[in-house]
């Protein structure tokens, strides 16, 4: 399982115009199932997000959770973090979980946040999403589980 976390001033997801999912100050999660990835794994990533000390403290310093300051999660998923491009021009996509499973362990994956952090929005699984974000520091980081 893989995710890349966008310490973020404000995200928001929009279909068709509507906005579906927004936060203010915290992490936008961008969320991919790979092949053979397992409930287990989506537990594992989100306890390391949940505690990962990328907001600064009063000293400045990188050094409070999102649970910490409180911030929103905004978990959006994204096939293409499965993407190889080893092979050529075109990248592939054959890392990524199978559609069904996929969903599975994504909606797996917002409930388990749901039930253990108060501010979770997301976007919907394999739409057409454009995700505007305000990246704060800029702090990008990411994951990986497997």
């Amino acid at each position: 399982m893989k995710a890349v976390l966008q310490r973020v001033a404000e995200a928001r997801v929009d279909i068709a115009g509507d906005t579906v999912g927004a936060i203010g100050a915290g992490l936008l999660v961008l969320l991919c199932a790979e092949r053979g990835d397992s409930d287990a794994l989506a537990d594992r990533l989100l306890t390391k997000l949940l505690k990962l000390r990328i907001f600064a403290d009063e000293a400045g310093k990188m050094n409070r959770s999102v649970q910490d300051i409180g911030g929103g999660l905004l978990i959006v998923s994204q096939f293409t973090l499965a993407a190889d491009v080893s092979g050529g021009n075109r990248p592939s996509f054959t890392a990524a979980a199978a559609p069904d499973e996929g969903r599975r362990l994504y909606e797996l994956f917002v409930a388990k946040a749901r039930a253990v952090h108060p501010a979770v929005a997301t976007g919907v699984f394999a739409a057409d999403m454009q995700v505007h974000l305000v990246n704060d520091g800029p702090v990008t980081i990411p994951l990986s589980f497997s």
